[in-house]
């Protein structure tokens, strides 16, 4: 087998026999699953900024556990006074007043992050006859079972790409 030959190391990304995931429901019309599937995008763009979110938690809280370890290394070298400056105005501080970084994740999850979630659940439910990723799974059948672009056609009927790629 030779590594140019995509498909032979590979295999093809078409599989027309296999279903699709979530096959959309005959009460659902294209316009249902297109407004579905821009519903979905735009809380999984929610997902992300969460999960930034809590990386900014663990981040600041990993700073914090380093803090003290660099202050207790400033006292065993010596210099007191500046590891007692220094854990005095840092080690423990609030990220805004009164709130640690588990608050505001906390505070995210409950306040936003939940509605964001019940209201995709809900329109997935009221408008996608409770199937989730219907643009999703349509996109699966369609790019699966589509047959090779037209420019590929020619080029195989020219002898440019083998017939069994």
């Amino acid at each position: 087998m030779s590594d140019d030959d995509l498909i032979a190391r590979f295999g093809s990304a078409r599989h027309p026999e296999r279903p699709p995931g979530h096959p959309v429901p005959d009460r659902v019309d294209d316009e249902t699953v297109a407004a579905l599937g821009e519903l979905s995008a735009a809380f999984e763009v929610i997902e992300e900024a969460r999960g930034f979110l809590y990386a900014f938690h663990r981040r600041s809280g990993t700073a914090d556990l380093a803090l003290q370890q660099a202050v207790d290394h400033l006292r065993r070298a010596g210099h007191h006074e500046l590891a007692d400056e220094i854990d005095q105005v840092l080690v423990g501080r609030d990220v805004l007043p009164g709130v640690w970084t588990y608050q505001l994740v906390e505070t995210y999850d409950r306040t936003y992050y939940d509605v964001w979630q019940a209201a995709v659940e809900k329109a997935e439910r009221v408008a996608g006859a409770g199937t989730p990723h219907l643009a999703e799974s349509d996109m699966k059948v369609q790019e699966q079972s589509r047959e090779p672009s037209t420019r590929e056609i020619s080029l195989r009927s020219s002898g440019e790409v083998p017939n069994d790629a």
